[in-house]
């Protein structure tokens, strides 16, 4: 059954009213057609996809080219959801044509309703051209992935009093330079919070504790399907890895043994149209 259009002002009501947003990431069709289905509000096509669906060990190495159809793909399955475009790394840190350019792939090729960057004071002079462009921008701070070499690592943000000051000036900072959204990630409750508490636009937590106004878990995390490691503020839903895997083993036993394919999974011809055949064969020699 089909349900209607979630938009910025379906999310801001929801704060208002103080119902939490549900958000997760989605990357193909399957998936986000489930997604859709059960109601989740916003779908993140992130470039977390550069980790869990490519295997590489960081998002640095994604691009605009391989997320496009992804997006598209998303857009497909979940027309009602709220659906963000992640921009990738390099797609809008080397200029702001540029970043506008890339944007708006996303909003024409995918219909995208919101893009995604990661970044606080830093960044603000491009969320404010995109916005004038009329791109909406989801807000990224904390933990950015992006800037995982500068952080020395998947590191939390905001635990001493000067990191969790500057996670609250880039909050300030990325609200009034017009974007509509911002994602706080691996922060303190506490900090969130406060940044929630001061802002006028939905708050996002991901690792970053239930003071906000919704939650966001990476789809591969939450369903056990990413093994190489899971972040603390992760909640497994269910264990995906084993389900899948002792199906494999299952199909691997069931082909070596003959027992699959079974009659029942085996068309059928009539029996008089395979003498036929066999008496064309025979009269041609072959």
């Amino acid at each position: 059954m089909s349900r209607e259009k979630v938009t910025i002002a379906t999310l801001l009501a929801k704060r208002e009213k103080g119902e939490p947003i549900t958000m997760v990431t989605g990357y193909d069709y399957p998936t986000a057609r489930l997604q859709e289905a059960a109601g989740i509000d916003i779908i993140l096509v992130g470039d977390s996809i550069a980790m869990t669906l490519f295997g590489l060990d960081s998002t640095l190495p994604m691009t605009m080219d391989v997320m496009i159809p992804h997006v598209q793909a998303v857009r497909r399955a979940a027309p009602a959801a709220y659906l963000v475009g992640d921009m990738p790394y390099m797609s809008y840190q080397v200029s702001i044509p540029e970043a506008i350019r890339n944007a708006g792939r996303y909003m024409a090729e995918c219909g995208t309703d919101c893009i995604k960057l990661e970044g606080g004071i830093n960044v603000a002079p491009t969320i404010k051209a995109l916005v004038d462009a009329t791109i909406p921008v989801m807000g990224h701070i904390g933990l950015t992935p992006q800037s995982v070499a500068q952080l020395g690592g998947f590191k939390s943000q905001g635990r001493d009093a000067g990191s969790a000051l500057g996670v609250i000036r880039d909050a300030r900072a990325v609200e009034e330079a017009g974007a509509c959204m911002i994602l706080v990630e691996a922060v303190p409750p506490e900090i969130t919070r406060i940044i929630t508490g001061r802002a006028k636009i939905p708050i996002i937590s991901i690792g970053a504790g239930p003071h906000c106004d919704g939650q966001l878990l990476i789809v591969h995390d939450m369903l056990g399907w990413y093994d190489r490691f899971t972040p603390k503020f992760v909640k497994k839903y269910c264990d995906l890895s084993l389900v899948i895997k002792q199906a494999f083993e299952e199909y691997v036993s069931d082909v070596r043994s003959g027992a699959f394919p079974a009659p029942e999974h085996c068309y059928r011809i009539k029996d008089e149209d395979l003498q036929k055949v066999l008496a064309e064969l025979d009269r041609q020699g072959l």
